[in-house]
């Protein structure tokens, strides 16, 4: 059996590659867009990928096509396999028929947070030795990969709710049946594909009515939305957490301002202090997700606990890329308003009254169509100083959100002048880099442009 990846160098075809390459599938794979952290593995592992998604680099003999989601009609390569009636299946259908059919899924969804709590949760059962399955957007600092097939009947996938592929619009995550399921907030996104809350809403009570009854909701208390989806119909038992301390449910209590340390409560008794390298209040929400996710398999609360002081996070989410001469530059995968909040907030938290420099690329969809822009400025205001970078394709004119900002922001079209502007500040001390995609490299330039600065 020979497989073929259409746009392998997302993180999760990517994470399909490694799966199907642990199964004994010989693969391979095609994309237009190759950058790490995904190129790097994939080689790492000895994955052949080829540049360019054309109908020449699908290898004569592929008895199956897998076609991500990034591939639409009128695409020549997507006309090949339909003129040719190739065979052809979506990365979801694959992953459920190859990989999931028989196993006990852990799925974690929600707008934010997806691939940090999927990452805690199989740390969480790694360290408990259950040896668990996982295909996870991103790479989780413990593991090194994206996915692994794992040694028991347990698997973590991250469950987004984007559509699957252009034959098959629903979400991903109806692929999946799992028996316990996270749902770790919820707000409007993805304006290429739903035209409003409501419309995201609905597909996530679609994953609810695959979840058993003796399965398990861990849901988000705090987000009126994930009640408003629960009200739609729910036959499995409902476990809800918060970062409030409250009697009921999971919550925590901090005992340190940027959750590097707090109490784990379960219906307001104490289960122990959780003290991690993480911060920030949405990852102690994640970590309030993950620990009771685990416990439904079987982990008592005190191994999740000390299994995350062993959590090491993941790449490109508050990931430290590097330090020179004192100055720190962080990399994460923010592109929403209530995400690039919160990773400010933490980032504030954590140095204090250090000065940030908060460089942005909105590149998801939704960011392009200009649905957030009204919030944009506000999400922002965390930041000593804001640079905007405006990429080609960007529907809007992002030159108001500089107006909200003050004089602490400004525009540019020009990546090396980002570079050149913020390497150049005497008063630079931490550059957070937020983009969904690789930015051009831009971490790596700006750590070398630091370290030749005079």
């Amino acid at each position: 059996m020979t497989t073929h990846i259409l746009g392998i160098c997302g993180t999760f075809m990517g994470g399909i590659a490694l799966l199907a390459r642990e199964s004994g599938i010989e693969i391979t794979g095609s994309d237009n867009h190759v950058y790490p952290p995904m190129s790097t593995m994939l080689a790492q592992q000895g994955v052949q990928v080829q540049s360019g998604l054309t109908p020449e680099n699908i290898p004569a003999g592929t008895t199956t096509i897998v076609v991500g989601n990034v591939m639409t009609r009128g695409m020549d390569v997507v006309e090949h396999v339909l003129n040719q009636n190739l065979p052809y299946t979506s990365g979801p259908q694959w992953l459920y028929e190859h990989i999931l059919r028989d196993k006990w899924v852990l799925a974690v969804a929600g707008t934010h947070g997806k691939t940090t709590t999927a990452s805690m949760l199989a740390w969480i059962l790694e360290y408990a030795g259950l040896k668990p399955g996982f295909l996870i957007g991103g790479v989780p600092e413990n593991f090194g990969l994206s996915a692994r097939l794992g040694e028991s009947p347990f698997f973590v996938v991250e469950a987004d709710e984007y559509d699957t592929a252009f034959f098959d619009k629903r979400s991903k995550f109806v692929h999946y049946h799992p028996r316990t399921v996270i749902l770790n907030n919820l707000e409007y996104d993805h304006a290429d594909i739903f035209p409003d809350l409501q419309a995201i809403q609905t597909q996530f009570h679609h994953l609810l009515r695959m979840v058993p009854g003796n399965g398990l909701i861990v849901a988000n208390g705090q987000t009126k939305a994930i009640d408003e989806v629960l009200e739609m119909g729910a036959w499995t038992a409902v476990e809800k957490f918060s970062v409030v301390a409250e009697k009921t449910g999971w919550s925590a209590r901090y005992l340190e301002a940027d959750g590097s340390q707090f109490e784990v409560l379960l219906a307001g008794d104490i289960q122990g202090v959780v003290a991690w390298q993480s911060m920030g209040e949405h990852n102690v929400s994640n970590a309030l997700a993950a620990i009771a996710a685990a416990r439904h398999v079987g982990v008592p609360v005190t191994h999740a606990i000390a299994a995350l002081a062993e959590f090491k996070g993941v790449k490109r989410r508050m990931q430290l890329r590097g330090t020179v001469n004192g100055v720190k530059v962080y990399d994460d995968f923010a592109h929403h308003p209530t995400a690039i909040a919160t990773t400010l907030d933490g980032l504030r938290k954590k140095v204090g009254r250090a000065k940030i420099t908060a460089v942005l690329e909105p590149r998801s969809n939704t960011m392009r169509l200009g649905v957030h822009k009204d919030q944009l400025a506000a999400s922002l205001s965390g930041a000593d100083e804001v640079i905007l970078y405006q990429p080609a394709g960007v529907g809007w004119d992002m030159q108001s959100v500089v107006a909200d900002l003050g004089g602490k922001a400004c525009l540019s079209d020009n990546i090396d002048h980002i570079i050149q502007k913020v390497s150049q500040d005497r008063q630079v001390e931490n550059i957070l880099i937020m983009s969904n995609g690789g930015f051009e490299g831009i971490h790596e330039k700006m750590l070398a442009a630091l370290e030749q600065r005079t």
